[in-house]
Order: structure tokens, then C-alpha cells, then sequence
């Protein structure tokens, strides 16, 4: 599918999982407890409550802030990276923490202010339960970062891998002594692509298993950092809601479990994976803003008609309080989403990243809504628009542009990134792959597509559409055909206003720019070339990668 996500594997590093059909899927118990669990219990060394699993793995959370600040697993301690803890955001402070066990669960509660932090414990498991209920803005973002001691992970320098004797971009961005750049933001993955992430080396995995994100923001597509890797150590995250590129407004309540797991090397138990608090032993728990299975609906449709079937299909579930979203299925478009909190969502089936029709849908406690065929419109999917030539495919993303599958995990510098300008021919065979995925008004604008009309296609006015897929600092697409006639200047669609094509997304809001070309723009000699050039217009930005600038969906010129 075009746009879509390699997962290529490292040396002793992993980003591992193929996601579950259904971004909201159950967890469906807890694992097993280990035959000998006769050392499960908590013990109070005065500053930290120590937990010991009974399985290989004991853990302390301190009783000032609610830090987790050691993590042993089969005797070796594995937090601690740069000195310090592992913890919500960069540490919450002060806060009042309690512990609980009851039966075989040790619950150990923070709250700092509004927020509340849990994490839990099971007998005879090697798991780290954590929930976080974000009730306001007062902190800032929602993370969990899990800190890794140095050396015990150390790879070959993924694209994450944040040491580097150049800096970039807002000391963040990182360039080799080869060129090419690393940051903690090139992840590759979309919510959607992972299950899990973590490392693997020497007989151990350590992994952070994702939450079902149903109260975080951005949707199925959203890309956010994952990991990073420096001479210090390593870092983990959660990412439950970040601002940087975000489409949506923040949204609050609890989420989780998401988990810290460890394994003997291999991928951590799909039992853990999109875990929606619905197991008998987390029901019993006082988590705040807890919602139990019983409390909770379906959607299932019996099928989309209108499709694509060169592209997957996603159906998104969203309003204010909560997102969820699943895979309709190749065949014939059915789809199922369970575990959703009662409320009216707004529906959206998307082809590739394309939102090509939305609709109303009521959830309700313990029941299944059902819906007919959803019939996508013709007119509502771009492609079936009639084209004279076309260069990309509407489906959202910039996949087959040049440059687009790099730019998840590079910087637009890297030495491994072919040139930004470079014009186009119409029919040579290789316009889209020539055509960069991003145009910046201090980099490449002005770039010059090449085409033919003939005497028919020249004597009518057409319509030439530039879809984008984001855009920062308001950067917008302002076409000139055959230097005689220049368009207007378009209005800025809503994006974000953060850094997005320099840190690994093209994630925004679709929106496709229309130009109604007259018939006397066109050239009448039908052996000649006529020229569109497309300039980025914005008065915002700075310089060069960071000049004002915008991701390229498709470009098309319409019958």
C-alpha cells in the first residue's frame, strides 16, 4: 500500500508487533502466575515501597514522588539512565503515595494535584501495570518514560539514537560524522503499526507495551517518539497525549494498563497488547475513572461498499472523550470495535489515511450497535475524479513521493536523502518517485512539472487539484502555468502549529487546494511542454528546513 511503514530489524533491537485488527481490543486475562510465587509481597525500606512479583522481577516506587526507581530482573538492575528514575513526564514531584495488596495484586497509588498515577503488580508475573488519569492541563503533557541503565541495550545506533557530535535542530536533532541524522522523534510507526516496543539482548527483553489510546489524541496515524538511545542509557515511552504535530485537543480520564514487561528475549505475551481494563482482577482495583467491561458497548459494521481494494481501510471512532478504531476486513469491509465507552462518535472509514466519509454512531453499556453497509460516495474518494494526468495516489500519506519513506526516520539534511529540487516530466513513468514529498518555500519552490495537452485538452479550462497532507508555518501551494497565469494565493487550511516535517511526520489535517485554470492559460502547440510551477507561500517560518513549508498528497489536472 502506498505510504506504508517498513520494520526493518536491528542487531539486538526491536520495534516489534504487527497491530491488532482492532485499536480497542480487549485484554483478555492476566497471565498465568508462575508455579512458585512464594515470595510475592511489598516490603517499606523507608523511601521506597519494594515489590517483589515472586517470578524473576522486584521493583521499587518511591514514596515521596511515586518514581519507579529500581527494576531488578533476575539480578540485574535494569533502571537508571543519566541518574535518573523512571516516571510520568520528568518526574511529578512531590506526591502522596500509597500501597494496597489484595489477594494476588499489589496496587501502589500517586497523586500529584489532579493526576493520578497507579501501577500494579501480579503474583508470579514479570509485568509492570501502569495507569494515568490526567484530569487537567496543570501537567503539561502525558508520558511515561522508562529509563535504561547504559550498556545493557546498547545497539548500533538506531535512527533514534540521540548521541551524535552535531546538532541539527533545536537540540533535538542530531547529525553523524557520515551525515546522517538521529533524533528521539524518528520512530517510523504510527499508533497504529505497533503493538510494543523495547529491546532485546543477552537472553532478556525489556518492553513497554502500548495502552489502546482511547483517551490520548491524533487518532490511528499519529506518530509520536517512541525511544531513544544515547551513551547514557535508553529511554521508553508511553505517549498518551504529546502536542508536538497534534491534530485534536487534548483529551483527559484514565488510560491503560500499558505495561512494562519482561521477557526471557522474546516479544512480550499478546494477552498484554491494547489491554482496556476489562479483566476480573483489574475490576476489583480503585482506579480512578475505571470502566469495566459491563460498562462498555460494540460497533460493528456488516460492511463498506465504494472501496479501493488496492488500499486498507481503517474506521475510526472519535468525540471529545475518547478514539478508538479497527481494520475493515479486505474481503468485504466488515468491522468490529469493542471495549467503547458509551457516548455518540463521530465515525470516519478511512482509505490508506484518507477520511473519505464520516457518520454519527451511538454507543451504549453492554450493548452492540450494529450497522448496515456503510456506501462510501463516489465523489467523496478524489481518485475516482477524472484525471488528464496524475501525479501520487490519494490515500492521505506521501507514499511513492521521493524522499517520503526516509522522512519518517531522517531529517530532510540527511545525506541519505535524494535532491529536493529536480523538475518533473508528465509521462516519463517516474513522476511521482521524482516529485519530493515535501516542497519548502526556502528549499525547493518553484519546482517545474512538465506536460502535454491536446488540441481538445487545450481549448477547455480544467481544474488542477494539490492535496497536502500537512503544512508548517502555514506554507501553501501558489501554482504559475506557462508564466503567464499566476493563481491567487489560497487561504491556510488548520494545521498544527508545532515542527512536523522535520521530526519524522507528515501526519496533519488533509485538505486539497483547487485552481480553476482558464483555456487561455494553456499552450496551443501540442508537441510543446506547457509548465506548472508550484511556489510555497507563507509570510511564517524561518529558514531553510524550517522555512514555511507543506506534505504533498497528490497533484492532479482534471478533465
Amino acid at each position: 500500500m502506498s505510504g506504508s511503514v517498513n520494520r526493518p530489524v536491528r542487531r539486538r533491537t526491536f520495534v516489534l508487533g504487527t497491530a491488532a485488527a482492532t485499536g480497542s481490543a480487549a485484554l483478555a486475562g492476566p497471565l498465568a502466575p508462575s508455579a512458585s510465587a512464594a515470595s510475592f509481597g511489598y516490603t517499606d525500606d523507608g523511601s521506597n515501597y519494594v515489590i517483589d512479583t515472586g517470578a524473576s522481577l522486584v521493583l521499587k516506587v518511591s514514596k515521596t514522588n511515586g518514581d519507579l526507581t529500581s527494576l531488578v530482573y533476575k539480578g540485574t538492575e535494569y533502571q537508571g539512565y543519566g541518574g535518573m528514575n523512571s516516571h510520568v513526564e520528568s518526574g511529578l514531584g512531590t506526591s502522596t503515595v500509597t500501597i494496597t495488596q489484595s489477594g494476588s495484586t499489589i496496587l501502589v497509588s500517586v497523586t500529584h494535584g489532579t493526576l493520578k498515577h497507579y501501577y500494579a503488580a501480579r503474583s508470579g508475573e514479570n509485568n509492570v501495570y501502569l495507569w494515568t488519569n490526567k484530569a487537567d492541563t496543570s501537567v503539561s503533557a502525558t508520558r511515561y518514560i522508562v529509563r535504561v541503565k547504559a550498556g545493557l541495550f546498547l545497539n548500533d545506533e538506531p535512527d533514534s539514537y540521540t548521541y551524535a557530535p552535531t546538532t541539527v535542530e533545536s537540540a533535538d536533532v542530531f547529525e553523524k560524522s557520515d551525515g546522517q541524522t538521529r533524533s528521539k522523534h524518528y520512530a517510523k510507526h504510527r499508533v497504529i503499526d505497533y503493538d510494543y516496543i523495547g529491546w532485546s539482548a543477552g537472553g532478556v527483553g525489556l518492553w513497554v507495551v502500548r495502552s489502546n489510546h482511547e483517551r490520548a489524541s491524533g487518532g490511528p496515524f499519529y506518530r509520536s517518539l517512541l525511544r531513544h538511545q544515547s551513551t547514557d542509557g535508553g529511554g521508553l515511552y508511553e505517549i498518551l497525549y504529546y502536542g508536538e504535530n497534534q491534530t485534536e485537543a487534548q483529551r483527559f480520564g484514565l488510560q491503560g494498563p500499558y505495561v512494562i514487561a519482561f521477557t526471557d528475549g522474546g516479544a512480550p505475551s499478546s494477552a498484554l497488547y491494547h489491554a482496556n481494563l476489562t479483566t476480573a482482577w483489574a475490576d476489583s482495583l480503585p482506579l480512578s475513572g475505571y470502566v469495566a467491561a459491563g460498562g462498555r458497548g460494540r460497533v460493528a459494521g456488516v460492511g463498506i461498499t465504494g472501496r479501493d481494494t488496492a488500499y486498507a481501510y481503517t474506521v475510526g471512532l472519535a468525540n471529545s472523550a475518547a478514539q478508538y478504531w479497527g481494520s475493515a476486513r479486505a474481503s468485504d469491509g466488515y468491522f468490529s470495535i469493542a471495549g467503547v465507552l458509551p457516548g455518540t462518535y463521530t465515525l470516519t472509514v478511512f482509505k490508506g489515511e484518507l477520511a473519505v466519509t464520516t457518520s454519527s454512531v451511538t454507543v451504549t453499556a453492554g450493548g452492540t450497535t450494529t450497522l448496515n453497509s456503510i456506501a462510501i460516495p463516489s465523489s467523496n474518494d478524489p481518485s475516482n475524479a477524472g484525471a488528464i494526468w496524475r501525479i501520487g495516489n490519494w490515500d492521505g500519506s506521501p507514499g511513492g513521493f521521493k524522499n517520503a519513506d526516509l522522512m519518517t526516520y531522517a531529517h530532510p539534511s540527511d545525506v541519505r536523502a535524494a535532491s529536493w529540487t529536480g523538475n518533473v516530466v508528465v509521462g516519463s513513468g517516474t513522476e511521482t518517485s521524482a516529485f519530493p514529498c515535501y516542497l519548502w518555500k526556502d528549499v525547493n519552490s518553484g519546482i517545474i512539472v512538465y506536460f502535454r495537452l491536446t488540441a481538445a485538452q487545450a481549448a477547455a479550462a480544467h481544474t488542477l487539484r494539490i492535496g497536502v497532507t500537512t503544512a508548517y508555518a502555514n506554507g501553501r501551494p501558489q501554482i504559475v502555468v506557462n508564466d503567464t497565469w499566476t493563481s491567487a494565493v489560497p487561504s491556510p487550511p488548520t494545521q498544527p502549529s508545532t515542527r512536523s516535517l522535520t521530526v519524522g511526520s507528515y501526519r496533519g489535517n488533509n485538505h486539497t487546494f483547487t485552481y480553476s485554470v482558464p483555456a487561455s492559460a494553456w499552450l496551443t502547440d501540442t508537441s510543446a511542454y506547457n509548465t506548472l510551477k508550484i511556489y510555497v507561500a507563507s509570510g511564517s517560518g524561518t529558514t531553510s528546513f524550517l522555512s514555511a513549508g507543506t506534505s504533498v498528497d497528490a497533484i492532479d489536472l482534471l478533465t
